[in-house]
């Protein structure tokens, strides 16, 4: 019988920008889902966060980090600095909406025997680019 199990992590960041491995946590909730055959979908519900996998390295995590400020500068003009009547402030975050663009807002996994396939390697991330913040991810386990 097929199943589809919605679950909701909240993870409270504390810097603006940075790399959080939820690996572990995808894993155990797709490991209790009692899905043995199926697909496990990871999503950030933030447009200035954003959901990657890369190698587990702290090195390759700043690496990450300076790229995205590099590729992404705060100090550029950018359009979307204004006044927002719609949040009653000033618009100042065009690189963290950009940012997350460029790095995406979910992954997918197939799950084969109760567990995800993934690389040896293989790392989730959620990338905070916003931050300090209080961050929604969606994990979405769905299969037999």
């Amino acid at each position: 019988m097929m199943k589809s199990i919605i679950e909701r992590l909240g993870i409270q960041t504390s810097h603006e920008t940075e790399l959080i491995n939820i690996t572990e946590t995808v894993r155990d909730l797709v490991a209790n889902s009692g899905v043995t055959s199926g697909t496990a979908l990871v999503l950030t519900l933030h447009t200035t966060t954003a959901i990657t996998v890369n190698e587990g390295l702290a090195d390759l995590e700043d690496d990450i980090i300076a790229a995205l400020e590099r590729l992404v500068p705060a100090e550029h003009t950018y359009r979307h600095a204004r006044f927002l009547h719609s949040d009653g402030q000033m618009a100042v975050n065009a690189p963290s909406h950009i940012r997350g663009a460029l790095l995406g807002m979910q992954v997918m996994f197939p799950i084969e025997n109760g567990c995800m396939i993934m690389g040896a390697r293989q790392t989730i991330y959620l990338v905070e680019l916003d931050g300090p913040s209080f961050r929604n991810v969606v994990v979405q386990i769905i299969g037999a």
